[in-house]
């Protein structure tokens, strides 16, 4: 089940969060309630520049404990309840807080890490050390926005409407191992990674083992929490491309490899030697969101849905083309990915600057 969708205008245009809401709208029945959410891109150009923390709080005291702790470890610029609204449907939740806040370069050279690192480390030390308090998202000029719902009541809920993003990703979930709350629902985010997944990770164990030996703590319990893990792990700190990161995390058989030429064969081999702990079994259909846009693919037999279309510098996709005709009247092309093929929507004033089509 689970409901997916992405849109990216590659020309960097901003759409409205009103406009992700009726794709997932159409969706409904791909959940159950328990959950539902978005991430969106270039949704705060006056703070482009920081990091925004959007929080969760089971308690004033671990909000209190937090507010101790981000005043400690960084320059907290503004501090704000996460604007939402009464909306039918939608119980009392956490206490939903961001922050937007910068690292001082001081405390960076004493620290002797990156930044992104400290940001991390960050992340990591919030949700194992201060009880009650989760971060839904911790990246630069964008949020994640999730809870127990069904997707267009959340989508309301926070008032999505309002924000503009030139990427938009959501997810509507219809949980099977783990309960339906706040925290769990998708999706999982690390910087400005973000991961909205429709399937079942077999691999789980292996995986979480393999990004725990990196620093990385999982300490959701989810399949979905990892595979964020790993993209910050393959992309930013192992310099592969999404592409390649799709690669790995969906490489070809081995039945398939000993078929390719020299080279192909080689560049598998190497991947599948490399990532072998990191490799995804199961079935799965993932959307990776960046600020450069997003990343979309299949397990390797395909056994979740997972639709393409583009018209003009706009690229979507979905777990159903109802989802994508419904923001999109005419698209100029509609597609239906093969096993493994990734679908990557580039900002044009990113590197690479075009949609690729793996």
């Amino acid at each position: 089940m689970c409901g997916l969708a992405g849109i990216c205008d590659t020309s960097g245009n901003n759409i409205s969060g009103e406009t992700i809401i009726r794709a997932m709208a159409v969706q409904r029945d791909r959940g159950n309630g328990l959950g539902a959410g978005y991430a969106g891109y270039g949704i705060y150009p006056d703070f482009a520049e920081h990091y925004c923390f959007h929080m969760m709080f089971d308690s004033q005291d671990a909000k209190e404990e937090a507010d101790l702790f981000f005043d400690r470890l960084f320059k907290v610029d503004r501090s704000e309840p996460i604007p939402t609204q009464k909306t039918p449907g939608i119980d009392a939740g956490p206490l939903l807080w961001r922050y937007f806040v910068k690292v001082d370069p001081l405390t960076l050279e004493q620290a002797c890490v990156s930044e992104e690192d400290y940001v991390v480390d960050a992340v990591m030390a919030i949700n194992t050390t201060i009880s009650g308090a989760f971060v839904a998202s911790s990246g630069k000029n964008m949020g994640v926005f999730k809870g127990v719902g069904f997707p267009e009541e959340i989508g309301h809920f926070y008032r999505l409407d309002e924000y503009e993003g030139h990427t938009w990703t959501a997810h509507n979930r219809f949980p099977t191992n783990t309960p339906g709350w706040w925290g769990g629902a998708h999706p999982f985010s690390l910087l400005d990674f973000s991961i909205v997944h429709n399937g079942e990770l077999s691999s789980y164990g292996i995986n979480a083992r393999y990004v725990e030996q990196f620093g990385y703590h999982c300490t959701m319990g989810t399949d979905t929490e990892v595979v964020a893990y790993l993209f910050d792990k393959m992309m930013r700190k192992d310099g592969l491309t999404s592409l390649q990161a799709c690669q790995a995390l969906a490489a070809p058989l081995w039945s398939e490899i000993d078929d390719m030429d020299d080279e192909e064969r080689a560049y598998f081999t190497h991947l599948r030697k490399k990532y072998s702990s990191a490799m995804l079994n199961g079935p799965f259909a993932i959307i990776l969101g960046t600020n450069e846009g997003f990343v979309a693919f299949n397990d390797r037999i395909k056994l979740r849905p997972l639709v393409a279309a583009q018209k003009g510098s706009v690229v979507y996709v979905a777990s159903e083309e109802s989802s994508i005709r419904e923001v999109c009247d005419l698209p100029d092309k509609v597609w239906t990915p093969r096993a493994g093929e990734a679908v990557v929507a580039r900002l044009q004033s990113a590197p690479a600057c075009k949609v690729e089509v793996a």
